[in-house]
């Protein structure tokens, strides 16, 4: 990086806006951790959580510094009936069918599957531990790809896309564990979460299909759902809120 680059206000402007579109990217990723890493001991979480982000961080880096080979995945690579795929392709429809897969088993799990209690957690925890950091891997390719190909088309000095991806990575560390203790406490907001990543699937695997889908309808969607889940949470904590002495003579007088 150029100090002649650091002189110039429209390298902070591409900075500011490119971080912040990786932090919005980035959330899918937490979410996803997040789940997975719910399943594994309480004492195991904050290292899986870490390790997720940070396997994340190396893979945009590593995709980033190859940024030809990547771009090159968007050529067509054979065709079907007479559709294109591209590597690109490929890669964004296996995510999205694995993310379709994995949500609505995950949603047939938490409604549907009785569980032991907490505390009777299975011996085999470290090949658990494996398994789900292999998930986390899995889709943080996914991630990762649609993350670069996003810096490329914004930004022009991959100085200021590293930057960017370094610093959504460690505001996505600091707020990963907050989000996660928040999605495992509520079960709703659970099911909420799981139904985001089945939306995002659906979209990567249309995106995969040559079908565009505009991330900002998919986001703003998320948002309102976000926004009427944690008003009927603060309706049904109100709800549940002892009745104090006060309350209880109005009531008794008003009726």
């Amino acid at each position: 990086m150029s100090f002649e680059l650091l002189t110039r206000p429209e390298f902070y402007v591409s900075l500011l806006t490119l971080t912040a579109m990786e932090i919005v990217l980035g959330i899918d990723n937490v979410v996803f951790i997040s789940i997975l890493v719910g399943k594994l001991p309480r004492k195991q979480q904050p290292l899986a959580r870490r390790l997720g982000l940070s396997l994340a961080l190396g893979l945009r880096l590593a995709l980033l510094f190859t940024i030809s080979w990547v771009m090159g995945l968007t050529a067509p690579f054979f065709s079907v009936l007479g559709k294109s795929f591209s590597g690109r392709d490929l890669i964004l429809l296996g995510g999205g069918l694995f993310l379709i897969a994995k949500a609505t088993h995950e949603i047939y799990d938490k409604l549907e599957v009785a569980h032991e209690k907490d505390g009777k957690k299975s011996s085999t925890s470290g090949a658990a531990f494996g398994f789900i950091l292999a998930q986390i891997l899995a889709l943080d390719v996914v991630f990762s790809l649609d993350s670069v190909i996003t810096a490329v088309g914004m930004a022009r000095h991959i100085s200021i896309m590293v930057v960017a991806m370094v610093v959504a990575v460690g505001v996505m560390l600091v707020f990963a564990g907050a989000i996660g203790d928040f999605v495992n406490r509520h079960p709703s907001m659970k099911i909420l979460a799981l139904s985001f990543l089945l939306l995002i699937g659906v979209m990567l695997t249309a995106e995969g299909m040559g079908q565009h889908v505009g991330k900002g309808y998919i986001y703003s969607a998320m948002a309102f759902s976000l926004g009427v889940e944690l008003l009927n949470m603060r309706l049904r904590k109100k709800a549940a809120a002892p009745v104090t002495l006060h309350q209880r003579f109005e009531q008794e007088a008003a009726g």
